[in-house]
């Protein structure tokens, strides 16, 4: 039996996403990802304005009339979440922690595809493999994988996205699209990217808070490492201090943001002090404009 609070905090996010899937983002995620190629639907018989090259030569000879083969997109996608559940997941110095955003999105990603009939699966990730739930439709499925996000108890701490990447690859010979989805405090996955870029459509969102970035004059803080343990005093009353901090954050978004565009994948940054909704909208109309 699941309890009463967890369904109740399952239904609260099904009914905060609808409105965003239904309403905001309705048609934009349709047009942001294309199917996986043509197939064909019907012969029929030549109108003006068809292209020569679409006649079937030979229903055209039977028939003593031109014909022309129509194809239509194989619509249905398998789309896969490739979640990072590591323990800095569980920073948080806004209205909500990170892990929370990140599970709120999942849900408007997830619900999207299924609302266009294609399947979504999850892969749980810190630095061990520690949940698969394979590609399924359904909204019913999504209740599912919205708990899991929200309620599962990793046993590792750290983030190995490498691991993840390669193990999505193992498991999904079929190309998809992949949102993984990471604080990405982590390092020695580039290879993998590049790979699994070449497999897949890959978009990586990184969830953030807006102190990772800046920290304002506050005086001594003690930080901890949530994945290592490691802590630190720092004097935030310093301008040296907040400066050097905020210069090592900023260092890290721009590698970052500079490895994905070396790899060629578009990407997704969310902060949690801000409406997430904009940036996958900005996203899906990018890609449409694109396409």
């Amino acid at each position: 039996m699941i309890p009463k609070e967890i369904l109740k905090k399952v239904r609260q996010i099904q009914i905060t996403t609808r409105h965003m899937v239904n309403d905001v983002l309705a048609g934009d995620y349709q047009s942001a990802f294309r199917g996986r190629g043509m197939e064909f639907e019907e012969v029929r018989e030549y109108q003006p304005g068809d292209e020569v090259r679409s006649i079937d030569w030979n229903v055209t000879a039977r028939m003593g009339r031109p014909y022309v083969k129509r194809y239509v997109e194989e619509r249905e996608l398998t789309v896969m979440l490739l979640v990072d559940m590591s323990s800095s997941g569980k920073f948080g110095t806004t209205d909500r922690l990170k892990r929370e955003v990140t599970a709120e999105l999942c849900a408007v990603l997830a619900f999207s595809a299924v609302s266009h009939n294609d399947k979504v699966g999850v892969i749980l990730f810190t630095d061990a493999i520690e949940k698969f739930i394979p590609p399924k439709k359904g909204s019913r499925h999504v209740l599912r994988v919205i708990r899991e996000l929200l309620y599962h108890e990793p046993k590792g701490a750290g983030t190995d996205i490498a691991q993840a990447l390669e193990y999505l690859n193992k498991i999904t010979r079929r190309k998809a699209v992949v949102f993984l989805v990471s604080d990405f405090l982590s390092e020695g996955y580039e290879r993998d990217l590049q790979l699994s870029s070449k497999r897949h459509d890959l978009i990586p969102i990184t969830i953030a808070d807006p102190r990772e970035r800046a920290f304002p004059k506050i005086g001594l803080m003690e930080l901890e490492d949530a994945e290592t343990g490691e802590r630190m005093v720092v004097d935030f009353r310093s301008l040296r201090a907040r400066s050097e901090y905020s210069r090592r954050a900023e260092g890290d978004f721009r590698s970052r943001k500079e490895l994905f565009r070396s790899v060629g994948i578009d990407s997704i940054d969310v902060v949690t002090d801000k409406p997430y909704v904009h940036e996958i909208l900005r996203f899906f109309r990018m890609r449409e404009r694109r396409l």
